[in-house]
């Protein structure tokens, strides 16, 4: 948890956190506090720090309470300095204080409210290092000044000229270097970012480590991270402004190692960059397209996905206005059993909490009608420091008492049960809260309250101690165990893609977000406002703090519909029928019941997949006279069709290990070439604007389509249709019926559709169910088809020159496609999204893909093996001399053919 871990790095009594928001602690003296108590001086030796906005004093007696006085309440502050005494023994200087009051912190050393006593006070702090009171005292004078002035704006800026001035005298001290073979790279003056704290001090990286020293020395001398361990980093949004940065040294824990906000954004980028060197392809992996593919495909949990987006999204859990935020996904807190078959058990992640109720909305949306404008229907948001603190108070009590001036929330507006913060947020005028990441992880001690803290006592009586827990959970730990169940769900997965929409999708603003309710207050979005446009510096000021307290909207991450997550049949969920569309085969529930062989055949594919980098070459054969264009193979797999730039069709005979039969159509080349269902025709298209169909048993050509106005570039067949694509800018689709009049069983072709592009259409190919089609231009446009109403249902821009080759994925879910431009694109068929991009060093002509990893042929010749979800080739097999222009792969992905501008025709197979 992370302010558990922010407070493993020290074991004292005193915290930042004992500071306002906004102050900063500067030094530290061994000191003896003077107190006169019946005519008789007290002296409770501890430790006299100074800060910005007030003077603490930590005593080494843990019964003691922190003293700590407001410079802002100070009348008066002197200095005394004491005579030596007959022996020469220096007497220690004193500093008096004349105040109206003093606040008395963990009194006893219980963490408690703290106890303010108002009133006349003449405080006496005797320093041990006596030649440095007269400086300290004038350090308080200033700071006691700045503190008096009348403009918020003033003081700010009178501290804030204090605490560079202390930080231009200092400097990193290369003594803390952890090896004197280290070799600085850059130093510069920043702030550690902790929940609620900020600590000045100078950052430092090497060729080895960063360093992070603060000014004062707490918590540590020095902080050390060494650059080989980090595994993420992040800019971030800090204050609305670009000069945060984030590192972490694990790929899962939330926490990061380090946060730390710079003075300006140079510095920031030259340090993010250079970290950035030591990690292997961070550009190209950690972006929120590619943590969607792994997401959809299986490979990350919702809630690994949820905190990656989070990341990506600026939340972070060292800075509470923007703080990870998570959905709530149950609504049934009352009965005994939790029931995740049940959809009325879950929440409707389709709406924001605020419109989970229509009586409140209905309200919501009258005065929102009424407003001028900018109008907003919420006006408190989902994720504030308050609201994480109103979570985590029994875990966090210390940041909840310096949030809220040393005091909590009264009893009854405490977390008392998760049943009654439901209701509250379904039914409150003002609580559209939403969840964090502790309510699916596996500490249920912020559940809990461990530390006995004293809460206060709520209207029925009952003090407030452990969170009240739905009926069905037994204990802390077995409610957490059950709702991070319910967030992976089979539900939750169908739908989370719904509420990730309107947090960091294309619902988050604008006229999507007013008509899914989903309005906040202009201040909580990115770019609502440009403080460093205000003049005023009070104005300022006010502004920034009325944002950072009242919550931020994360930063939009998704500009299109996010695409639904890939979900097997594991439970049959209770729901209403719903209406078929031209993506319903996208829906695992319209695979048969009877899946057995099904799922045998995928375990082998998967099993091949797994072992493609063990790719091995069979034999090679020399038959064509020019590039090798397209590969079919006949339903045993003993004869090998190919076409090619020498305008053949050539039957290869695997048995005989010799080419069989040589068919020419005309002088012009062959583009593509498919078997049919029957197994005994062969389809071939031709750059003379004709497709020919080559008869097997009677070795001859039976049919010619003249359908064209231009090359036919590539054919597909489904049922009983032919589709076929042209540098004419079409994709013609053919009815194909056989002629029983004829003794040949020559075929009719009848025109149903032709589906027009703007540029020549140089690739196309059908889902498995043959339910859509896509086509790819020598524009880089990539359209997506229905073929029962042939309507257009995407038209993307995915590359910058043409698109050589393109498939569906098995599932039918995406379409990779591979162009001119050296991308490998993967598209969302349900939203047209493009989830993951990759620049490859060379051109890839052709593929076979399973969904993740992709085998490619290259320009050089090679085949590549990419895992899509990392973005890296993982293994390069050398093949052809020339491009590597056709490929076949059989149905259990162990074979694979491939042919070349090398006129070759290579056959490979998996070697386990």
């Amino acid at each position: 948890m992370a302010f558990l871990k922010t407070r493993e790095r020290t074991k004292e009594r005193f915290s930042l956190l004992l500071l306002d928001l906004e102050e900063y602690y500067f030094e530290q003296h061994t000191a003896y506090h003077v107190t006169t108590c019946s005519k008789k001086d007290r002296k409770v030796r501890g430790s006299f720090k100074v800060c910005s906005r007030s003077v603490i004093f930590d005593p080494d007696d843990l019964t003691e309470p922190i003293v700590k006085i407001p410079l802002r309440d100070c009348r008066h502050i002197e200095f005394v300095e004491r005579e030596s005494n007959p022996f020469n023994d220096p007497r220690p200087s004193a500093i008096f204080i004349s105040c109206v009051q003093v606040i008395y912190i963990k009194d006893s050393n219980v963490i408690a409210p703290y106890r303010n006593e108002r009133g006349e006070h003449r405080t006496c702090f005797q320093l041990e290092v006596w030649s440095k009171t007269e400086d300290v005292v004038q350090t308080l004078l200033q700071l006691h000044r700045a503190s008096r002035l009348d403009k918020l704006g003033d003081q700010t800026a009178m501290i804030a000229a204090n605490l560079q001035s202390r930080l231009a005298r200092a400097s990193f001290d290369k003594n803390s270097f952890h090896s004197v073979a280290e070799k600085p790279h850059m130093e510069c003056e920043v702030e550690m970012v902790t929940p609620l704290v900020s600590n000045p001090g100078h950052v430092c990286i090497t060729d080895e480590n960063l360093y992070f020293q603060p000014l004062s020395g707490y918590p540590e001398q020095v902080i050390r991270i060494k650059l080989h361990r980090v595994r993420r980093i992040y800019k971030r949004r800090h204050g609305l402004r670009p000069l945060g940065l984030e590192v972490f040294c694990t790929e899962n824990d939330f926490c990061s190692d380090i946060y730390l906000k710079f003075y300006n954004t140079a510095d920031r980028d030259e340090i993010y960059y250079y970290i950035a060197t030591f990690l292997e392809n961070h550009v190209t992996e950690h972006t929120a397209e590619s943590y969607m593919l792994q997401w959809q495909r299986g490979h990350l949990s919702n809630y690994q996905y949820l905190l990656h987006l989070n990341n990506l999204a600026d939340r972070s859990c060292n800075d509470l206005s923007q703080y990870p935020v998570f959905p709530w996904v149950l609504a049934d807190y009352s009965s005994t059993r939790l029931d995740l078959t049940n959809t009325d058990t879950f929440r409707d992640l389709s709406k924001p909490v605020g419109a989970l109720n229509t009586e409140r909305l209905d309200r919501l949306l009258a005065r929102y009608r009424g407003m001028p404008d900018p109008p907003f229907m919420y006006g408190s948001h989902y994720s504030s420091p308050g609201y994480v603190l109103f979570y985590l108070v029994r875990v966090a009590p210390e940041h909840m008492l310096c949030l809220q001036n040393g005091r909590y929330d009264h009893a009854d507006r405490m977390f008392n049960s998760v049943g009654e913060t439901w209701k509250n947020c379904l039914e409150g005028a003002t609580d559209f809260k939403e969840l964090i990441p502790e309510f699916y992880g596996d500490d249920s001690s912020f559940l809990e309250n461990k530390l006995s803290l004293d809460l206060g006592r709520r209207q029925n009586g009952r003090s407030v101690g452990d969170v009240v827990l739905p009926p069905w959970a037994s204990d802390s730990s077995d409610f957490l165990q059950k709702h991070r169940t319910a967030l992976e769900s089979q539900f939750v997965s169908e739908h989370l893609h719904e509420w990730i929409d309107l947090v960091f999708g294309f619902k988050q603003r604008g006229s999507e977000a007013v008509a899914a309710h989903n309005v906040f207050h202009p201040l909580t979005y990115e770019g609502g406002i440009d403080c460093d446009s205000i003049k005023d510096p009070d104005q300022r000021i006010a502004m920034l703090t009325q944002i950072l307290e009242f919550g931020q909207t994360p930063k939009q991450l998704f500009s299109s519909p996010h695409p639904q997550r890939i979900t097997p049949r594991l439970h049959n969920m209770t729901r209403s029928p719903s209406t078929t569309s031209p993506l319903s085969e996208l829906s695992p529930a319209s695979h048969s019941e009877d899946s057995s062989f099904e799922d045998l055949t995928e375990e082998s594919r998967k099993l091949a997949w797994t072992n493609m980098g063990n790719l091995k070459l069979v034999c090679s054969h020399r038959i064509h006279k020019e590039a090798v264009t397209g590969i079919a193979v006949s339903r045993d797999g003993s004869a090998v069709f190919s076409t090619s730039q020498d305008s053949t069709l050539k039957m290869f005979s695997r048995e005989l290990k010799d080419f069989q039969r040589s068919v020419s159509f005309s002088n012009m080349a062959l583009s593509s070439c498919l078997m049919l269902a029957d197994g005994k025709t062969v389809v071939c298209s031709s750059w003379d604007n004709n497709v020919y169909f080559y008869s097997i048993p009677f070795g001859r050509r039976q049919d010619t389509l003249m359908g064209h106005d231009d090359a036919v570039s590539q054919v597909c067949w489904s049922d009983d249709r032919l589709y076929t694509a042209s540098w004419d800018s079409t994709v013609k689709v053919w009815q194909c019926a056989a002629d029983s009049s004829s003794n040949h069983k020559r075929s009719q072709f009848n025109l149903l559709a032709e589906l027009e592009h703007d540029a020549g259409v140089n690739t196309i190919a059908l889902s498995s169910a043959g339910t859509l089609l896509v086509s790819g231009c020598k524009d880089g446009t990539v359209s997506m088809w229905d073929t029962s109403s042939y309507s257009v249902l995407q038209q993307v821009h995915c590359h910058t020159g043409t698109i050589h080759h393109m498939a569906f994925s098995p599932d039918s879910r995406h379409v990779l496609s591979v162009g001119a431009d050296c991308c490998m694109k993967v598209m969302d068929v349900q939203t047209g999204m493009v989830m993951s991009s990759v620049r490859a060093e060379e051109e890839q002509r052709c593929f076979c893909w399973d969904g993740s990893s992709v085998l490619g042929g290259g320009q050089s010749g090679d085949l590549l093996l990419w895992d899509l979800l990392s973005n890296t080739v993982t293994k390069r097999i050398p093949a052809h001399s020339g491009a590597v222009t056709a490929m076949w792969m059989n149905e259990l992905c162990s074979s694979v053919i491939t042919g070349g501008d090398d006129r070759q025709m290579l056959f490979w197979k998996i070697h386990s």
